[in-house]
């Protein structure tokens, strides 16, 4: 396989299996112009054999729609990948020597930055000291994000640098003063660091078979900058489309910075992890309800706002009430505005953990999509995670109900939210088909179309996502395993290789099977990544 990066051309791939429902037992298919032109038989294949710039012998190997990833932060998944990453941390002291070993390999950086600490995976359960980290840093500006984004650690000299942050506690941040110090934090970062981050984050995105990003920014994430200097780039270079998300009740600001809905992460609530997520109940473990930032006044006032700009809203809902506020808020829109164009408008609901069969209910009727995260449930989900430790282990089983949404008919578009969770789309796909809570179980291939095609709808297309003629040529090609079509009862890991259900097979993700691994990504017909040696 060699790679192209030039103008579309018309390939012929053959002798592998196409996962398309136009033919289930398609093994070839052509692409043309950045379309998918035809998908059959290798005995047909002959045909288009003469015509074709290309010809891709696929050895066997799977071909399927390119993934869509739902929710992601670009440059902050960037940094993540090229800078301090404490995800692997076993303890404070490995992370406070991790910060040491940065700072001493990174004399030149203004800002030290690093992302992914979780103290509730540590012994003794308590995050550093902003003593600890002035030592660690040796009195640098030292910027630390907890795994969930909603709370960082924070040294003296950067508190130094953010006087919006007030007198902060020493504690992890949370709310404006989080805002603040992250702001200051991200300033720092050169337009050169900025657009390393993103490239090394989209390669990352297309050697792993993703083929579209939503970016979510906003001005309490990152800048309009970063945010608009991502979509040139995206739109420069060979790599994954970006559809960007700007978090901002402005709708013509979003309109003005090319964003396709003023949406993504503007937040009616925080996170479980830093206890800001919004409940109805206080926490198992805290003597509070966790931080609201948007009523359903507010929610309903921005819906009317997008809906009539012909701009998609939405917005981060995890906890119980904060998803309930929404809920009201958008019905109380469609009230004034007709239910009909909310409906058409696909507003969408960010994370969307916490939910009761009334709310799951409100999504159908209102024709929101849960824009959501397996892994999630995969990281913090079980009777010893951190969704326990939070709200108990009554309230932590019903979080996450994957199936119940399906039932409803919700539209569900996976994601990762990377770098809360890395970017891992067949990962993402096992999470959801063996969620820790039976229940909440979807089938694989339920899974596979949430995370490809669901993301696609997510923004409004029904006609991408999916390997049929007309559709655009978004693709990844993989080796793997022997392909199985899983029993119909979505709660039970049964498995069948019986060719006669005429549904397309997937790879085996039962735990401890072998992941798939890419070979080609393509995007409307241009190739933009090739594993080496293919």
């Amino acid at each position: 396989m060699s790679e192209s990066t030039a103008q579309p051309k018309t390939v012929l791939l053959r002798r592998g299996e196409v996962h398309s429902p136009a033919d289930p037992f398609a093994t070839a298919m052509v692409v043309e112009r950045g379309q998918v032109a035809w998908v059959g038989s290798e005995g047909a294949a002959d045909a288009f054999a003469e015509g074709v710039d290309e010809t891709v012998d696929l050895a066997g190997a799977l071909v399927t729609p390119a993934f869509t990833d739902a929710h992601v932060h670009t440059t902050a998944t960037g940094l993540a990948l090229t800078g301090l990453d404490l995800s692997g941390a076993p303890s404070l002291e490995a992370a406070l020597a991790l910060v040491r070993d940065f700072a001493a390999s990174r004399p030149a950086d203004r800002v030290l930055l690093g992302h992914g600490w979780d103290a509730a995976r540590w012994p003794g359960g308590r995050p550093p000291t902003r003593a600890e980290l002035d030592a660690a840093a040796g009195g640098r500006p030292l910027y630390l994000s907890r795994i969930d984004v909603h709370s960082a650690v924070v040294s003296t000299a950067l508190l130094a640098m953010a006087p919006a942050a007030g007198a902060a506690p020493d504690a992890p941040l949370v709310a404006d003063a989080h805002h603040a110090v992250r702001a200051t934090a991200l300033a720092a970062i050169t337009p050169a660091q900025r657009d390393e981050a993103q490239r090394a984050a989209l390669a990352r995105a297309a050697s792993l078979g993703i083929g579209t990003v939503h970016e979510c920014g906003g001005p309490d994430i990152s800048s309009e900058d970063d945010f608009t200097g991502l979509l040139r780039l995206a739109a420069g270079e060979a790599g994954p489309r970006v559809v960007g998300y700007w978090a901002e009740r402005d709708v013509e600001k979003a309109r003005a910075l090319g964003a396709a809905g003023a949406a993504g992460d503007l937040f009616a609530d925080g996170a479980l992890g830093s206890h800001t997520a919004c409940l109805h109940a206080p926490y198992a473990d805290a003597a509070h309800t966790g931080t609201p930032y948007l009523d359903a006044a507010a929610v309903a006032a921005h819906v009317v706002a997008c809906t009539e700009a012909g701009l998609q809203a939405g917005f981060h809902a995890i906890g119980d009430a904060a998803v309930t506020a929404v809920v009201e808020g958008v019905r109380a829109a469609a009230e004034k505005t007709g239910l009909a164009r909310v409906r058409a408008a696909r507003h969408r609901v960010e994370h969307a953990e916490m939910l009761t069969s009334d709310t799951i209910a409100a999504f159908a009727e209102l024709g929101l999509t849960a824009s959501v995260q397996p892994a999630f449930d995969a990281l913090w989900g079980g009777e010893d995670g951190m969704y326990a430790q939070r709200l108990g282990a009554e309230r932590a089983g019903t979080l996450n109900p994957f199936a119940a949404l399906l039932r409803a008919g919700v539209p569900l578009a996976f994601g990762s939210d990377s770098p809360v969770t890395p970017l891992d789309p067949w990962g993402t796909v096992r999470a959801a088909a063996f969620h820790r809570t039976p229940a909440h179980r979807v089938s694989v291939r339920a899974a596979f179309t949430a995370h490809t095609r669901g993301g696609w709808r997510a923004t409004g297309r029904d006609d991408a996502g999916v390997l049929v003629p007309g559709a655009p040529a978004d693709y990844a090609v993989w080796r793997t395993g022997d392909l199985v079509v899983q029993a119909p009862d979505d709660r039970v890991a049964r498995w069948s290789t019986d060719p006669r259900s005429g549904t397309p097979g997937l790879p085996d993700l039962t735990p401890g099977a072998e992941l798939p691994v890419c070979l080609r990504t393509v995007v409307a017909g241009r190739t933009v990544f090739v594993r080496p040696g293919e």
